[in-house]
């Protein structure tokens, strides 16, 4: 990004100063003079601000979802300026006095995306003939060190800019200088910009006995994402293009699912594992008319019998150059874009939520040490760590899982479903009845024959069939925290694992058992992960959860209004679950040295909540009756 205003920088005269930390600061006017200094600054800072919308758009593909929710806040000021050498070790040229100091308050008490300016360089910018671009802010600035100051928007518009000079129009003549602070910030939360339309929240969900029907809606659904569709750009406040959010995100999980794809043709090739060949029909049965629940089961081998798993292995048979079939990747591409359109228009539940989970589960699978006999880690809990690392088809799997976890989730929990007698409640005996309804219906559409190649490359014979399977079942199943029942079988199945030592157990099981929990875990962790990340994503997701809770609780399908109980009721989710969850993480000794973070993380948002949460929760309520208010009129 720096690098992108480095080039602006040189196109438009402009000199950069310094980076410090987040924060890029630059100058017009120094080392040589210019009479438009004011006008130059302006366009740079729009320029930068175009610069880095696009970049985090372009990078949310590769470094996954929330990247586009960086950006920066921009604050100019003009006035005079020392300027010197600063000796020493490293000497570095520097700027001092109140004009820098005046231009990052600018920066400071600016907001998202608004190029903020003070009266000076108002004045300025009025005297060069761009009255147009001055825009007084509503409110009052108190500004250290200045007081209550009246500042200014500069709002740039694309159009009117067409056909302008590129800042070489003579001005004023001012003995000043223009000084502009950047500095990053994450985006506020946006709804996003839909290209399809929605079941939404309050609508019956998707019953079995209508899936094949399902599927064909679906399918015509899935077209709006073609290049034909008028929908594909939406324009923001600021004037330029922004790629629809939805589909990066269905990119970046293509991108995902493909590489572990290539990871998985690689670990075939090594162990020779003959993979089915194209026009080879596969039919395998998975219990269909059964409750998934029925399928869960204590053990699941991690990695097949006699293959070789060591990461030296595959992984150095370099899986970047397997190429994928090409009906393979696009079958992928639609399957990934059938299931973004089941995900319904939820504040929390939605398919932004299914690529934060998917995210996290991929960042925590990468931190699974591999165990090595030659540097001493024969006790790193019996090398099944190396089993997860080394295994494409648990790894694809349970990204696989993050994916689906939570389709055609309604906005309510599962009780409501079940104190309304909802059909799928009846189906699936009011027993993990979202978590079996959202993989039921995922499969059914994998299982589907368009999709026949996309099956054969995830599993080529039924030992790996029935292995994929049962992972996706105990992996989704496993976001069902509330179940008593559930709860109390998984903690069980910990002690026995990480706590006894049962006799009874083969070695291999107990490689099997401790990797199956361990994957659970991982997922339960993926499926609140904003818990346990930085302060604001807690809260960004925090909000939306409490604005979905409220929505329920206003439409009659919420028992109570979330608002009384919210700052206790987070308090006792990081005590009973969140915190207890960290730890778990960490005694099972999978991550190594990076195993603290999470734990860390939820200690320290617990803390700050407890601390803030009171007057958070206010805000809060204030924005969702606000938008209530707005949707009535």
């Amino acid at each position: 990004i720096y690098r992108a205003f480095d080039k602006l920088a040189r196109k438009r005269g402009v000199f950069k100063v310094e980076t410090i930390g987040d924060c890029y600061v630059a100058v017009t006017g120094l080392p040589e003079p210019q009479p438009d200094h004011a006008i130059i600054m302006s366009r740079f800072a729009k320029e930068s601000m175009q610069k880095m919308n696009e970049l985090v758009r372009k990078l949310e593909v590769t470094l996954g979802p929330e990247t586009a929710d960086l950006c920066m806040r921009y604050g100019l000021h003009s006035g005079p300026v020392t300027a010197g050498v600063l000796r020493g070790e490293k000497s570095r040229f520097q700027l001092f006095g109140d004009t820098v100091n005046f231009a990052s308050r600018m920066e400071s008490t600016g907001h998202r995306n608004k190029i903020q300016c003070s009266q000076a360089t108002a004045d300025l910018l009025i005297s060069g003939g761009k009255k147009h671009w001055v825009h007084p802010r509503d409110d009052l600035v108190d500004v250290k060190g200045k007081g209550v100051l009246q500042t200014y928007f500069i709002i740039l518009r694309s159009n009117s800019e067409k056909g302008s000079n590129d800042g070489s129009r003579p001005g004023p003549p001012k003995k000043k200088n223009s000084i502009v602070h950047l500095k990053s910030k994450r985006r506020g939360c946006h709804s996003n910009h839909e290209t399809f339309h929605r079941r939404g929240p309050q609508s019956e969900p998707t019953e079995g006995v209508s899936r094949r029907r399902s599927l064909l809606a679906l399918q015509q659904a899935s077209q709006i994402w073609s290049a034909d569709s008028e929908l594909d750009m939406e324009v923001n406040q600021d004037g330029f293009e922004d790629t629809n959010r939805q589909e990066r995100l269905i990119e970046w999980n293509v991108e995902i699912l493909a590489d572990l794809l290539r990871r998985l043709v690689a670990y075939r090739q090594v162990n020779k594992i003959n993979s089915a060949t194209s026009g080879e029909e596969l039919a395998f049965d998975y219990n269909e008319g059964q409750n998934a629940l029925d399928e869960i089961t204590e053990i699941i081998p991690i990695g097949g019998a006699n293959q070789d798993l060591s990461a030296s292995s595959y992984l150095d048979h370099d899986p970047d150059k397997i190429v994928l079939p090409h009906e393979v990747e696009e079958q992928l591409r639609d399957y990934v874009n059938m299931i973004a359109c089941m995900y319904r228009d939820n504040p929390f539940h939605n398919f932004e939520h299914c690529s934060h989970v998917l995210n996290s589960v991929q960042k925590l699978l990468k931190r699974v040490m591999i165990a090595d006999e030659e540097r001493g880690d024969s006790d790193l809990e019996d090398f099944y760590t190396s089993s997860i690392a080394s295994d494409p088809l648990t790894q694809f799997a349970i990204v696989f899982s993050a994916l689906i976890h939570d389709v055609d989730h309604t906005g309510v929990p599962n009780g409501q479903l079940i104190k309304e007698e909802a059909h799928i409640a009846i189906l699936y005996n009011n027993k993990s009845v979202a978590e079996q309804n959202s993989l039921d219906l995922a499969f059914e559409i994998l299982m589907d024959p368009q999709y026949k190649e996309l099956q054969r490359c995830i599993f080529c014979n039924e030992a790996e069939f029935r292995r994929f399977r049962q992972l996706l079942v105990n992996v989704v199943i496993a976001t069902d925290i509330f179940d008593a029942d559930m709860k109390d079988l998984r903690n069980k199945r910990w002690e026995k694992a990480f706590q006894q030592q049962d006799l009874s157990l083969t070695r291999e099981d107990e490689f099997n058992l401790k990797g199956t929990i361990v994957l659970e875990y991982i997922m339960q962790a993926s499926d609140v992960a904003h818990t346990m990340q930085h302060w604001h994503v807690y809260t960004k997701w925090n909000e939306r959860l409490f604005e979905e809770t409220y929505s329920a609780y206003i439409s009659g399908r919420g028992e109570r209004d979330p608002s009384e109980g919210w700052y206790k009721g987070e308090l006792w989710f990081f005590d009973n679950y969140i915190i207890p969850l960290a730890k778990k993480l960490k005694e099972c000794r999978v991550f190594g040295a990076a195993s603290d973070e999470c734990l860390n993380y939820a200690i320290s948002n617990r803390t700050e909540w407890e601390a803030k949460g009171e007057d958070i929760v206010k805000r809060f309520v204030g924005r969702v009756k606000g938008q209530g208010k707005q949707e009535r009129k």
